[in-house]
């Protein structure tokens, strides 16, 4: 099934379309020595009922576990903001700096682990990796119930950044196996909605944890124990469960598994099933937008990190108890999930991924200077507005940058590698949320703030100038070739090379 399904071709091969006779070059000379377009019989208009049919399936199928599954990598990762609200530094005696050298140390095996464990993802196959990485990151999650001091508190988070940090980019590969180009960001809104409800699902949750009155474990202990209890039975679930890929899947028929191959080597990946080429794969950097783009993650991970490492002591700054303050971020949350899937699904009902990014990056911003500008205690309803202002884009941008380039990189191995390295660096960005946020800035942290809005700017600015030479670089091929084309034009398995291939042409 790995084979270009050409019984399904035949079936529907009155359907004609334009497409490229392709030489090594990926296009054909005329006298001129120019690249011209010919029209021959490749279909790339394919029945839609049975399309979405296919995408009905994979979505009941894949979605709802890979979203529960995320909520839960966001909750061990992030339930330390909760336990700081029921004093875990204090029953463990950590002080000053001490705190944010623990929150700091989570992200140097976070990124420099993706790389690596990325290629192991695509060498066996994400399905069975995946839920085996989640496996550890709960284990290691019920093991720090035990911990006793600083020390034993850093290893954990150590591991744990070790065990997560090929997670979301496994998964983004992971469904970008199954799914087109302009079919991707609304799925990874689903499933990236799930670390904005672990977000709110932690403050509730912690607040009910919270009221426990057990003389032999600390709150954070009990949140820890039920939170490392849940990732370890929905990772077994999760590798019975989830299908290896659109050739083996069982619950489609032949028909339906015969299109499903064949949509993504059209529109989405330039080969399916390649081992992994470390040498290829790595010539994704050689283009100097892959580089921007990963320059791209920094800025909009700053935000994106001050949210989900600091949101509670942001909140705290209205003013409330710790109880209350947990339930206080339960909305912004909410609302987060909410704008992420509305921006999401515009992004690809559009066809566009840049200005998305901008606008929720923007909002972000808004909120962030708007909080740091008022005195928060005295004016609580615009400062809790602020909040949802904040929690607007800061997922949805994230989603969208990580689309974005993975839509624009047909070959699978150097997809695998630009998400492992990108991703991870916009997660390496709170290494800096986490020592802007100093503990003599508090209850506010108006520095933090500024400069997490300062991040946020300069973000905008470098998308804006990424998608205007996309626009550019688009229209010098289309003169070169005398043709109209965009993205939607050429088949991704005539572009394995990239933007090198003349017939390349950029999804903005």
């Amino acid at each position: 099934m790995d084979q270009e399904p050409t019984d399904y071709k035949k079936q529907h091969a009155s359907v004609e379309v334009v497409s490229l006779e392709h030489n090594e070059t990926g296009g054909s000379d005329d006298k001129n020595g120019s690249l011209a377009p010919k029209i021959i019989e490749e279909p790339q208009v394919i029945d839609h009922a049975l399309e979405r049919r296919i995408c009905r399936k994979l979505d009941f199928r894949i979605l709802p576990l890979i979203a529960v599954m995320y909520l839960f990598n966001a909750l061990d990762k992030g339930n330390i903001s909760n336990a700081k609200t029921n004093h875990i530094d204090k029953d463990l005696g950590i002080e000053g700096q001490e705190w944010n050298n623990m929150l700091s140390i989570f992200y140097v095996p976070f990124v420099l682990g993706g790389f690596p464990l990325s290629l192991v993802i695509k060498k066996y196959n994400a399905a069975n990796v995946i839920p085996c990485l989640m496996f550890t990151f709960g284990c290691i999650t019920l093991l720090a119930v035990s911990v006793f001091n600083y020390g034993s508190l850093l290893a954990a988070r150590f591991f744990l950044g070790l065990c997560e940090s090929a997670f979301f980019p496994g998964i983004i590969y992971y469904l970008s196996t199954f799914y087109r180009r302009t079919e991707l960001a609304r799925r990874l809104s689903i499933f990236y909605s799930a670390a904005n409800i672990a977000n709110a699902f932690s403050g509730l949750l912690a607040f009910g944890v919270f009221q426990i009155d057990n003389s032999h474990l600390k709150g954070w202990q009990i949140l820890f124990l039920i939170e490392g209890c849940l990732t370890v039975t929905i990772s077994v679930f999760a590798f019975i469960y989830l299908p290896r890929s659109t050739a083996t899947a069982k619950f489609l028929t032949e028909e339906e598994r015969e299109c499903a191959v064949y949509r993504i080597k059209t529109d989405s990946s330039a080969s399916t099933g390649d081992s992994v080429n470390f040498r290829d794969a790595v010539k994704v950097f050689k283009h100097p937008v892959a580089i921007l783009w990963m320059l791209q993650e920094i800025l909009i991970g700053v935000p994106l990190n001050s949210i989900n490492n600091w949101f509670p002591q942001i909140v705290a700054s209205l003013g409330k108890g710790t109880a209350m303050t947990n339930l206080y971020t339960v909305a912004p949350n909410v609302w987060g999930a909410v704008a992420l899937i509305i921006l999401c699904f515009s992004s690809d009902f559009v066809k566009m991924r840049s200005i998305f990014i901008m606008i929720g990056v923007g909002v972000t911003l808004i909120g962030f200077v708007v909080f740091g500008c008022i005195e928060t205690k005295a004016h609580i309803g615009v400062a809790y507005f602020s909040c949802f202002l904040m929690t607007t884009g800061a997922s949805s941008s994230s989603v969208l940058t990580s689309t974005w380039y993975n839509n624009n990189t047909p070959n699978e191995n150097r997809r695998v590698v630009i998400s492992a390295v990108g991703v991870p660096l916009a997660n390496a960005a709170g290494l800096i949320s986490t020592n802007i946020f100093r503990a003599k800035d508090a209850p506010k942290y108006v520095p933090a703030l500024g400069i997490t809005a300062g991040f946020g700017g300069a973000a905008i600015l470098l998308v804006g100038c990424l998608a205007s030479y996309m626009a550019f670089d688009n229209r010098r091929r289309n003169k070169a070739q005398g043709v109209n084309w965009t993205f939607k034009d050429v088949p991704t398995y005539l572009l394995a090379e990239g933007p090198s291939n003349p017939n390349y042409r950029w999804i903005l």
